[in-house]
């Protein structure tokens, strides 16, 4: 049957801002490359953005034969575990999904392999990255995704079997993105251990300050430029009118921006002053973390929080930012770009606070399009009772669980398999001139190698 002028118009609009939300969380991928390069030494630059690279086009591939169908893969045999349909996109488009909603998905996963690539920075082989990036994206991120995010997922709040009368919100990922990636990220540099003097022979840690501060802040930028397609663009749809209301998707999705923006700006500004206290400098790498993990905390409940609520997350998250790198430092865990800590443990917060603060009808209108009549658990601190935070608990520990599960072994056989780590003289020179065959700069220091050629002579 023809579509009517009308739908076609609507339809339109909508692929319209799917794609254009695409394109800005695809952006992300540069704000992580700039932010990446800046938070490593310079004898490290090309290789963190090699891996950036590399986890963009080996995510692709993994992704488009085998990650969407196990996402999103539902259909007469569909189960709550896994998807089972459209490896390689046989059968895209359909009346499910088409080709704009595969980009959008897409983008998120990449993004994923990204944060635990930052994780194990400047000690891992090369090799090992093409291994699990493709492992990450293609198998270990969609099955969490399909739990949360398809239709006939376990923990999803569009289930026709609502786990604990509720599901789990998470509605752009802080658990389905940034917890999966934080996890695997904390496998990946506890497995492999901290870098050739990141803590002297009493165990106190020495500082490794990222060569650039102009990249991170660069990179922090684009990241909250892409932020604004990660949340509001999980809507889908903008072209969704409520009933009832002159409200839409559209004001949802302003919403759904301003949130962002609160979580992120208050955090920032908490570790700001906090680490003031602690270290006695203003510094502004600090603060670009601390906007990031209130970028971070407030996804997963972005679209069903007031503003005000927003500002409570950011500052919390903040807090939990601060006092993870602390216990870092005291266990001696190294993450050059305190991925693990970031977006593990804000994203932990994020799914909590989603399920403390949650408003019934922005659920409603996330959901079922502000349906009229419609009852569902909303956040405990709102009266909603505990079934939604519970359900926010469960899928805390399940990504905790299964991300462990198969991460952890995976980084643990490289390790075996002597794949994992480069060695001590190579770490010490750097991957640049090991591995990649040069700096990243055109001007190095003068007592070091500037060419591979040079670098094996030295060795020699």
């Amino acid at each position: 049957m023809e579509a009517s002028w009308e739908q076609s118009v609507t339809d339109s609009i909508n692929t319209v801002y799917l794609l254009f939300s695409a394109y800005l969380v695809f952006v992300m991928q540069l704000g992580f490359a700039m932010l990446c390069a800046g938070s490593v030494r310079a004898k490290n630059a090309m290789n963190i953005m090699l891996t950036n690279v590399v986890d963009a086009v080996v995510g692709s591939i993994s992704y488009y034969l085998f990650g969407f169908a196990f996402a999103f893969g539902d259909g007469s045999n569909s189960n709550p575990f896994i998807g089972t349909n459209f490896f390689a996109l046989f059968n895209i488009p359909n009346t499910s999904y088409d080709y704009s909603f595969f980009l959008y998905q897409w983008a998120f996963a990449i993004a994923v392999a990204g944060i635990t690539s930052g994780s194990i920075a400047e000690r891992t082989q090369f090799t090992s990255y093409l291994i699990f990036s493709f492992f990450l994206t293609g198998f270990v991120y969609p099955i969490v995704a399909h739990w949360v995010w398809s239709s006939s997922g376990w923990l999803s709040p569009s289930s026709s079997d609502l786990l604990l009368g509720s599901g789990a919100i998470d509605f752009a990922g802080s658990g389905v993105v940034h917890l999966v990636g934080g996890i695997a990220g904390l496998w990946g540099s506890f497995i492999e251990g901290p870098r050739v003097g990141r803590f002297d022979v009493f165990g106190k840690p020495i500082q490794m300050r990222g060569h650039n501060a102009t990249l991170v802040v660069l990179g922090t930028f684009l990241l909250w430029f892409g932020w604004f397609g990660f949340n509001p663009g999980s809507f889908d749809k903008i072209l969704v009118a409520y009933p009832n209301t002159s409200q839409g998707n559209w004001t949802a999705v302003g919403r759904t921006a301003v949130t962002t923006t609160l979580a992120g700006s208050t955090a920032g500004l908490i570790t700001l002053f906090g680490r003031r206290l602690l270290v006695g400098h203003w510094d502004a790498l600090d603060v670009c973390n601390g906007l990031l993990g209130g970028f971070v905390a407030i996804t997963s409940g972005c679209s069903v929080v007031e503003p005000w609520a927003a500002i409570v997350c950011g500052f919390v998250a903040a807090w939990v930012l601060i006092g993870l790198n602390i216990l870092a430092l005291k266990l001696k865990f190294d993450d050059p770009l305190e991925a693990t800590q970031l977006h593990g443990g804000c994203g932990a917060w994020g799914l909590i606070f989603t399920g403390l603060f949650a408003k019934e009808e922005f659920v409603i209108q996330a959901y079922d399009s502000g349906e009229s009549g419609v009852v569902r658990p909303f956040g405990l601190f709102m009266g909603g009772g505990w079934g939604l935070i519970g359900a926010q608990a469960i899928e805390v520990l399940v990504i905790v669980g299964w991300v462990s599960l198969t991460m952890g072994p995976l980084f643990y056989g490289l390790h075996k398999l002597g794949i994992l780590r480069i060695s001590p003289e190579e770490e010490i020179a750097g991957l640049d001139i090991s591995t990649h065959g040069g700096y990243a700069y055109a001007h190095h220091e003068e007592d070091q190698p500037r060419f591979y050629a040079d670098y094996i002579r030295v060795q020699n």
